[in-house]
């Protein structure tokens, strides 16, 4: 941190500084599975116990650089509200911040532009029940139409209501966003998304006829991943991914 900022750990809630480590985290494993787009696209957080308080990525550094310490706290409007050397990205926000004032159940929201997820994002049809992968998202899946790059406030109000109480939205011709009641649920709803979409591309480069499931098979997937995952899978695989970054490189708790 710059002189004179005093850093993060020292002045933060216990709860809030777990919450730091693990959106840096987030943003660490998009990097580490290729989800990443330079440094555009964000993931953000609420800061646990403070009403219009969130967490988002310092404008500038790669998701593959974030640390506990460096996530930028902004209020509602995504002005700062703890000092920061880092600004961020205002358009992020106005998807952030609409999603967060709508839906006070969702304690994170991740947000891509992967080559797949565009890709399928590009399609008329959308995700395609293809795979098992599709399966998992398909039960709680939103669409929002590309209006421009998200700067203009008036956007917010159908982007929310097309998200509905979706755990899953593609925006069409623009990318991905999953939302979860904590940060590790939403990272694997992306991660779950993402591989629907990166297997739907790759079936269909494939050139062969393909076969769609089966709407009966599908409704039965979709129960039956619920009670084999625990929900969506995040308090099985959260662990082991934490874990994971911790052998790779630990310094996204600093």
């Amino acid at each position: 941190m710059n002189a004179g900022i005093p850093a993060p750990r020292t002045v933060v809630s216990e709860a809030e500084w777990h919450a730091r480590v693990d959106l840096a985290a987030s943003y660490r494993l998009v990097a580490l599975f290729g989800m990443d787009d330079l440094v555009f696209t964000h993931i953000s957080a609420r800061v646990p116990d403070e009403d219009g308080h969130f967490l988002i990525n310092p404008y500038g550094l790669g998701f593959d650089e974030m640390t506990a310490s460096s996530m930028v706290k902004v209020d509602a409007g995504g002005r700062k509200v703890m000092p920061s050397p880092y600004d961020i990205n205002p358009a992020g926000f106005v998807i952030h911040g609409a999603v967060h004032d709508a839906r006070h159940d969702v304690a994170c929201v991740v947000h891509t532009h992967s080559v797949d997820g565009v890709a399928v994002a590009c399609q008329r049809d959308g995700v395609l029940p293809l795979s098992q992968h599709s399966i998992l998202v398909l039960g709680s899946l939103a669409y929002h139409d590309y209006e421009g790059i998200a700067l203009d406030e008036d956007e917010r109000p159908r982007l929310v209501r097309d998200l509905g109480d979706a755990d899953y939205l593609v925006l069409r011709n623009h990318g991905l966003l999953t939302v979860g009641t904590n940060i590790g649920e939403a990272f694997v709803r992306m991660y779950l998304l993402e591989t629907a979409c990166a297997i739907q591309v790759r079936a269909q480069a494939g050139g062969a006829s393909m076969r769609l499931l089966d709407g009966a098979v599908v409704e039965r997937g979709i129960a039956q991943f619920g009670a084999v995952t625990r929900g969506a899978g995040a308090a099985i695989a959260w662990p082991a991914l934490r874990r994971k970054l911790d052998r790779i490189d630990p310094s996204y708790a600093n």
